[in-house]
């Protein structure tokens, strides 16, 4: 309340943008709830963005008002100016800054302003690995009805307590989990980052884990992580990248539970989530969420394909985002009929489960072939000493795109390109074989654990001298 009253004494008004690149701090929430309170957009923003993209994002949204972290005022502010903000504020880590000062002295009750279900609550810009970032609206209705189906389907109660260690410039650590657990009327643990050990000692007041799959990965390095320590958990739920299937075999073996693994994005907040009760399957995002329908059509003509065919996903529901910001175009490109193309190829098999294969931007056409990565990645990754892979289409003379392997492996493992290609040999048709395998002891990720393709792209476009 104290938050709305200062930003509406700031002269903020119902629809206005107000947007904000700080650390992790519960102020920083209160933010966003004032913001959404008091009938304005909330823009969060990714705290690695660099002043020229913060300079893009301003430009773009028009925000009334930003806030910075302090330290970062005297670079951004000539920035916010060049962009018309009319105010810039501060907030640091410990929620401290000019923003929190002028809550402090703001009234402690607030009648909200009137939304409804269609006004913008937030705008969140996809990351724009395929040019420039686009403004994602999403309304209250997207929200409180996402919120509502993932508390209900998990099984949320006030009695639940949230290890939240999650950025929240994110759909993941924002509206997943802070407002399934304000949903639920459930509490959280509110960490500034991931720390395994830290999170060890917690989950014995715990109930609920949400992470990125680094997350677990880094967690079963640990001997702490044990049947007994996870005794008073309820819930470890993963997404934002996908899990490997021996992440998920793994991590049943060492504790007794089954990561349940969910899928969504910016533009519809979830849309998948493995069941609570019944087989949480490996390498699956489980079922549609209640009222949120899903289908797998053929890209060239939107015809809906058949149970176990690879298509593209397309979803529709009250969570589906209201429009690309000062887009019409580009919005109007990505639905089809009413439904919204994901850019997501998948499957849903017969039992109704939904797999995602990969990227549409990821396929690669090789000698007039597709291939879809995650079906070799699928197979390298069974490979004894493997850690993970990617596999990505570089530029090749004759065949269009060549079909390349980046591996990451154990330094014990002794893998060789041959070795790997060896193994496949048998496993999957001629055009799928890797004509090239390149070991890495890391593959790029941003910030919620997705592998970067396109970085791993740009950097080998040369290999095949095409």
């Amino acid at each position: 309340a104290q938050y709305a009253n200062a930003l509406v004494a700031l002269g903020v008004k119902p629809g206005d943008r107000v947007a904000l690149q700080v650390e992790k701090s519960l102020e920083a929430v209160f933010a966003y709830l004032g913001t959404v309170r008091a009938g304005a957009v909330f823009l969060p923003l990714n705290t690695a963005y660099t002043p020229a993209e913060i300079g893009y994002f301003l430009g773009d949204a028009e925000p009334v008002l930003f806030a910075c972290d302090p330290a970062q005022a005297g670079t951004l502010a000539p920035v916010a100016r060049e962009a018309g903000v009319r105010h810039l504020l501060t907030l640091d880590g410990e929620g401290r800054g000019s923003l929190a000062k002028a809550a402090d002295a703001a009234a402690e009750t607030f009648a909200d302003v009137p939304r409804g279900s269609d006004d913008l609550a937030a705008l969140l810009y996809t990351s724009g690995t395929t040019g420039r970032s686009k403004g994602a609206m999403l309304t209250h209705g997207n929200l409180a009805s996402n919120a509502q189906a993932l508390a209900d389907i998990w099984r949320f109660s006030p009695d639940d307590v949230l290890i939240h260690a999650l950025p929240i410039f994110h759909t993941h650590g924002l509206f997943v989990a802070i407002n399934v657990t304000l949903v639920a009327g459930a509490s959280m643990v509110f960490l500034p980052k991931f720390d395994p050990e830290l999170i060890l000692t917690l989950l014995a007041r715990a109930t609920v884990l949400m992470g990125v799959p680094t997350f677990y990965t880094r967690l079963l390095k640990s001997p702490g992580l044990t049947p007994e320590a996870c005794a008073h958990m309820r819930l470890f739920i993963a997404g934002s990248a996908p899990l490997l299937a021996e992440t998920h075999r793994e991590w049943k073996a060492k504790t007794g539970h089954a990561i349940l693994e969910r899928y969504g994005m910016t533009e519809t907040g979830m849309i998948t989530s493995n069941p609570y009760e019944g087989e949480r399957r490996a390498g699956t995002v489980g079922f549609p969420l209640p009222e949120v329908s899903v289908r797998v059509a053929d890209p060239e003509n939107g015809r809906e394909l058949i149970a176990g065919a690879i298509g593209m996903i397309e979803v529709k529901g009250p969570n589906v985002f209201k429009g690309y910001w000062r887009m019409p175009e580009k919005t109007a490109s990505e639905f089809r009929d009413g439904w919204f193309v994901t850019g997501d190829l998948g499957l849903i098999d017969e039992r109704g489960y939904v797999h995602i294969v990969g990227r549409g931007k990821d396929l690669v056409i090789t000698g007039g072939y597709n291939v879809y990565p995650k079906e070799i990645e699928s197979e390298i990754d069974a490979l004894d000493g493997v850690v993970e892979s990617a596999v990505i289409g570089l530029p090749h003379a004759d065949f269009g795109e060549g079909v390349t392997a980046v591996v990451v492996a154990r330094s014990d493992a002794g893998l060789d390109e041959k070795a790997v290609i060896g193994a496949l040999e048998g496993r999957l048709a001629r055009y799928k074989l890797p004509k090239r395998v390149i070991f890495v002891d890391d593959l790029p990720r941003n910030t919620m654990g997705k592998v970067q393709k396109n970085i791993l792209r740009e950097q080998y476009k040369g290999m095949y001298g095409a």
